[in-house]
């Protein structure tokens, strides 16, 4: 990459299902944000929602009162609002962090994932043995981030959007579920069943998506192949 191309990271490629929503949201309110309250701020309060997370879970564990895992999905609601508005916030001010936003942003959202499946794992029925699962959709999960990131060093172009999905879909997908489980499933019985099926989907939407961007780059290498190939004739 060089410094005429620019940073890819400071934009992403492709777009969600609610992307264009959220940027008249965004634009209509990120100059009502508190002035005091700066672009770094509120991407390191993904820290302290992370440790609400894992709190709360521990009390659903400890007292067996599903009714702590709701402050989980106020967690996720609070994470998604300062994620949202951290880097508008930083363009409209003009702080310059981009770098740095792009590195603690992504960096931070691997914690609070990490920090949901654990959640999660507290929660589960001792009985049920399902820590190796969870360690699974955990390694899966993550695999969804590397095949960014490698992406990004390959082509310069950061994509978080898989087939539309991105990270409010999957939060809308996260309160559903923690909805779910609190009114319907309280004792966490089915997930000795939906836990194995849902790591079996993960694992299938990888592989697919590692098969689209390996074709997507071996074309890419190709394309330039041939075009240095037609430069020395």
């Amino acid at each position: 990459m060089t410094e005429k191309q620019g940073f890819g990271g400071a934009t992403k490629a492709g777009e969600s299902i609610l992307g264009p929503l959220e940027k008249k949201f965004v634009a209509r309110w990120v100059n009502r944000v508190p002035f005091w309250l700066e672009t770094h701020h509120l991407t390191l309060l993904t820290i302290p929602w992370t440790g609400l997370v894992i709190a709360s879970a521990w009390q659903v564990r400890e007292s067996e009162d599903i009714r702590w895992f709701w402050v989980v999905s106020l967690a996720i609601v609070l994470q998604y609002l300062t994620d949202l508005f951290d880097g508008a916030v930083g363009r409209s001010r003009n702080t310059g962090l981009v770098k740095w936003g792009f590195y603690m942003d992504h960096f931070l959202d691997y914690v609070f994932q990490c920090g949901l499946i654990i959640g999660y794992a507290l929660i589960a029925p001792p009985q049920q043995n399902l820590d190796w699962w969870f360690f699974g959709i955990l390694a899966i999960t993550s695999g969804y981030m590397v095949n960014s990131f490698l992406c990004f060093a390959a082509t310069n172009e950061f994509e978080i959007y898989f087939f539309g999905i991105g990270p409010t879909e999957i939060r809308i997908y996260f309160l559903a579920l923690n909805g779910v489980i609190i009114l319907l499933d309280p004792t966490r019985a089915y997930f000795v069943i939906c836990v194995p099926i849902y790591t079996g989907i993960l694992a299938v939407g990888l592989i697919v998506l590692v098969w689209k961007s390996h074709t997507k780059l071996w074309a890419i290498d190709m394309n330039d192949k041939s075009k240095f190939s037609d430069l020395k004739k």
